[in-house]
């Protein structure tokens, strides 16, 4: 265990090297020709990878002598190798290492700036936060987070959102922080702007209602399509980074790229100067998609002219003995949504009642909170092509 602390500490005084805090020529490695000293063979060996990569490697070999659940607090990077010798993840991903050091990157900087960050839920009163509260209304303050956020974008099935996971569950628990999917959050948003009809400034209440709760904000698959959605962000964000927030996000497209082609696309523009600005935009760069490694695609696909009687098939499997009936499933905010044909949690459309409809994210979602299991939904989809998930 020793063995593996070291390790850890010589990687973070490394990797300040590679981002330009420190170049020594005593560094422990080589930044001229990638070279890393092997801990565990005591000599340099030359990569072609990312520096992370090699790095990442010499510690290997003492991670997989730690048993399970020893190793905690130790960041990202650690945490991905001992799955890599558990056998839970697959090994060699140059891309994957090039975004974990910068996920360890920001990981050393929350830890070491965790105070000025007020990342530590019990550290500051409740009076305290009602002075600056106070204040605020009458002097126009600005705290924005000494640490920058990362913004992950790249292709599907790239593990980004693995490694957005794993970068939360290494976090302190008495942290202020919340992980959450981007349609989640804009629902939230809309909803508590709902009770603060009145308010001279409603978005200002809101963001000051999230980032008491959350300093640190992890915003899965990162993806504006809805309007009202655009025309908010940037001021709910100016908001909540002046509060200190730090944001870490994944999408599957760069920033310049949100909301390409939408409806007053000039107003959303503002918001993309914000995120660049609070966030170090890294692209993960692989194009291997991890779902088709997995048996978990096997059996999802039905194509042919006889797809209907298979799906209807896997439909009476799902549901047994009972009937099929059709169902209303009330969603946020008022609305509700129509399941053609629903029995004990499952529910059966065809394509177009479930996809050539004017729905949004909030009828998604309500749906999925009736079904009793991710793969209790079956759709009828065109060409002759099936998909039950």
């Amino acid at each position: 265990m020793r063995g593996v602390i070291r390790a850890v500490r010589q990687f973070r005084q490394a990797f300040r090297a590679y981002d330009g805090s420190a170049k020594r020529k005593d560094s422990w490695f080589k930044m001229n020709s990638c070279s890393v000293f092997s801990l565990e063979r005591n000599t340099y060996i030359s990569r072609y990878r990312h520096p992370s990569y090699t790095m990442s490697r010499s510690i290997s070999a003492d991670a997989a002598k730690v048993p399970n659940g020893e190793i905690n607090g130790d960041g990202p990077l650690m945490e991905y190798e001992r799955r890599i010798a558990a056998g839970e993840l697959v090994d060699g991903d140059a891309f994957q290492l090039g975004t974990l050091g910068e996920l360890q990157r920001l990981y050393d900087e929350l830890v070491e700036n965790a105070k000025t960050c007020r990342l530590d839920r019990y550290a500051t009163s409740e009076k305290d936060g009602r002075s600056r509260w106070l204040w605020s209304r009458f002097i126009p303050q600005t705290s924005h987070a000494k640490v920058k956020g990362i913004y992950l974008y790249g292709g599907v099935g790239t593990g980004k959102t693995m490694l957005m996971d794993l970068f939360f569950e290494q976090l302190p628990c008495n942290w202020r922080k919340k992980r959450i999917h981007f349609h989640d959050l804009m629902l939230n948003v809309h909803s508590r702007l709902q009770r603060h009809k009145g308010v001279a400034d409603p978005l200002e209440a809101v963001a000051g209602e999230l980032s008491d709760e959350s300093i640190l904000l992890c915003l899965d698959e990162f993806m504006v399509t809805d309007v009202a959605d655009a025309l908010i962000l940037n001021r709910l964000f100016r908001h909540l980074f002046s509060n200190g927030l730090i944001l870490v996000a994944t999408s599957n497209r760069a920033p310049d790229n949100l909301y390409e082609g939408g409806l007053q696309r000039d107003l959303f523009l503002p918001f993309i100067a914000t995120l660049k600005e609070r966030c170090i935009v890294h692209e993960i760069g692989s194009y291997v998609d991890y779902r088709k490694m997995t048996s978990a695609e096997q059996g999802f696909y039905y194509i042919g002219k006889h797809s209907s009687l298979l799906l209807n098939q896997k439909f009476r499997q799902l549901i047994g003995e009972n009937v099929a009936i059709p169902k209303e499933v009330e969603v946020i905010m008022g609305r509700k949504l129509q399941i053609p044909f629903s029995a004990t949690g499952c529910a059966y459309f065809r394509f177009e009642e479930l996809c050539d409809r004017p729905l949004g994210a909030a009828d998604y979602f309500g749906l999925f909170s009736y079904v009793r299991e991710p793969s209790s939904i079956t759709v009828q989809c065109r060409g002759n092509s099936i998909r039950t998930f």
